[in-house]
C-alpha cells in the first residue's frame, strides 16, 4: 500500500492520511442530509437519497483515490443538487425519474469528452467570466433557498418577496444555527458546516422545536425506490419535441456544471499539495474520469450529480497527500449509512444556515470578474442576478451565454468568441424563447 501510493516520495505516512481522510469526511457530511432534504423536494424518498448519496460518495471518492490517486473527496454536489429538485423537476416539471437519467446522460458525454481528450477544447472555448459568473449564481441561488428554508425571506404580493418574522421559533433556530456555523467556519474548524448543524439539532430538540429521533443507530435504508429508476419509466415518458428540448438543456446544464466545477476543484486541490508542475496537472485524465465515473454511478443508484468537493482542501490541510486519504474518506461514508435515523432532526431550520454558508463560499468567484468592462459585466450580471430571481440555475446560464456574443460583436470582438458559444448561443435561445 505504501508503495502504491508512493507515501516516502510525497512524505506521508497511514497516521497523516488517516487524519487528513477524517478530516475531509467531517467538512463535507453535512451532504448526507442536506441532500436528501433538496431531493425530496423533488418527490423522492428521503431515506433511500440517503443511501445512494452515502454508497455514491463512497464508490465516487474510492475512484479517485484507487485510480486517479488524489486526496479528493467525491459527493453529490450542492448547487447541482438544487438545480436537479428546483429547476428540472418543480420548475420545467419533468419527473425526476427522467431527470436522474439526464444526471446519467451527462456523466456518460462526460467520460466521452474525457477519452478522446476534448475536455481541452471546451474548457477554453467558454470564457473564464462565464465559469466565474455560473459559480457564483449558483452560489446566490443556494444561499437564497437557505434563506427561504429558515423564513427569513418569504413570498410577498406587493414586493414578491419580503423579510419574514424574525420571531417565529424556526427563524430564530435557523438564526441561531448561522451564527454558531459562522463562528465554527471563521475560527477555522474543518468541519465547520456539519458541527453547526449538530449543533442546531441540539438546540432544536432541547427547545422542543425538533422531535427527538427513535434511534441513532439503524439498518441501512433501502435503495429500492431510487435504484434504476433513471432507466425504468423511460418506455412510458411521452417523448415529445419540448420534452427532448428541455432535456437537452437539463444535460447540458448538468455537464458544464460538473466540468468545471470538477476541473476548477481538481486545480485548487491539486495546487494546495503542491502536485502542479508547470500549470499542468499529473493524472488529470484519470481524475476526470473518476469525477465522471461517479456521476454515472450515482444516477443509477438514485442521485444527482456526484463531483468533487473543494472541501478536500481541508484534508489537504491537515497532511494528505496521497489517495489513501481518499480510502478513508470513503470508508466513512460507508460508516454513515447506519445513521439515517437522524435525518428525523435535520429539518430545513436545521439545514439553512449550510446552505447559506456554502452560498457563500461559491460565491467568491465574483471578485475574479472584470467588472469596469460592460461587455463582460453585463452577461456575468445575467448570469448571476437570473439564478436566484428567476428561481433557475438553467435560466441564468441561458442569459449570460446568450448576451455574450452579442456584447462581444457590438464591442468589435466576435472573432474572439469561439465557435461554441455560438452553438450554445441558438441553443439557449430556442431554450428560452420556445420552451
Amino acid at each position: 500500500m505504501k508503495n502504491y501510493f508512493r507515501f516516502e516520495e510525497r512524505n506521508t505516512n497511514y497516521r497523516k492520511e488517516t487524519l487528513a481522510g477524517v478530516t475531509t469526511f467531517l467538512a463535507m457530511a453535512y451532504i448526507l442530509f442536506v441532500n436528501p432534504q433538496i431531493l425530496g423536494d423533488a418527490g423522492m424518498d428521503m431515506g433511500a437519497v440517503f443511501g445512494a448519496t452515502a454508497i455514491a460518495a463512497a464508490i465516487g471518492t474510492a475512484i479517485m483515490g484507487l485510480w486517479g490517486k488524489y486526496p479528493i473527496a467525491l459527493a453529490p454536489g450542492m448547487g447541482l443538487n438544487a438545480f436537479f429538485a428546483y429547476t428540472v423537476v418543480l420548475g420545467m416539471g419533468i419527473d425526476w425519474e427522467i431527470a436522474l437519467f439526464g444526471v446519467f446522460a451527462s456523466g456518460i458525454i462526460f467520460i466521452i469528452i474525457t477519452l478522446f481528450k476534448i475536455r481541452e477544447v471546451i474548457i477554453n472555448a467558454i470564457p473564464a467570466e462565464m465559469k466565474y459568473a455560473s459559480a457564483s449564481g449558483i452560489g446566490l441561488f443556494i444561499a437564497f433557498v437557505g434563506l427561504q428554508n429558515a423564513e427569513i425571506v418569504v413570498p410577498d404580493e406587493s414586493t414578491y418577496v419580503a423579510l419574514g418574522n424574525m420571531t417565529s421559533p424556526t427563524t430564530l433556530l435557523a438564526i441561531f444555527g448561522l451564527v454558531v456555523t459562522v463562528i465554527f467556519v471563521v475560527l477555522g474548524f474543518r468541519g465547520g458546516i456539519f458541527y453547526g448543524m449538530a449543533l442546531t439539532a441540539v438546540a432544536g430538540i432541547v427547545t422542543g422545536l425538533v422531535e427527538m429521533p427513535s434511534a441513532i443507530v439503524d439498518s441501512i435504508p433501502s435503495l429500492a425506490p431510487t435504484f434504476g429508476a433513471a432507466f425504468t419509466g423511460l418506455a412510458e415518458v411521452e417523448w415529445t419535441t419540448g420534452l427532448i428540448m428541455q432535456l437537452l438543456v437539463v444535460i447540458l446544464t448538468f455537464l458544464f456544471v460538473d466540468f468545471f466545477d470538477t476541473a476548477g476543484t481538481l486545480y485548487a486541490v491539486a495546487n494546495q499539495a503542491g502536485f502542479v508542475k508547470n500549470n499542468r496537472l499529473p493524472n488529470a485524465g484519470r481524475a476526470l474520469l473518476s469525477d465522471a465515473s461517479a456521476t454515472s454511478v450515482g444516477a443509477v443508484l438514485g442521485t444527482s450529480t456526484t463531483t468533487a468537493f473543494v472541501e478536500s482542501t481541508s484534508g489537504v490541510a491537515a497532511g494528505g497527500r496521497t489517495g489513501f486519504t481518499s480510502l478513508v474518506t470513503a470508508a466513512l461514508f460507508l460508516l454513515s449509512l447506519f445513521f439515517s435515523p437522524l435525518l428525523a432532526v435535520v429539518t430545513e431550520a436545521v439545514t439553512a444556515a449550510a446552505l447559506i454558508v456554502v452560498g457563500v463560499m461559491m460565491s467568491s468567484a465574483l471578485r475574479l470578474i472584470e467588472w469596469d468592462k460592460i461587455d463582460v459585466a453585463l452577461p456575468a450580471f445575467l448570469t448571476v442576478v437570473a439564478m436566484p430571481l428567476t428561481y433557475s440555475i438553467a435560466n441564468g446560464i441561458a442569459l449570460g451565454f446568450m448576451f455574450y456574443p452579442i456584447t462581444k460583436l457590438l464591442k468589435g470582438e466576435g472573432k474572439n468568441v469561439h465557435p461554441i458559444m455560438y452553438g450554445l448561443f441558438f441553443i439557449f435561445v430556442g431554450y428560452i424563447f420556445f420552451l
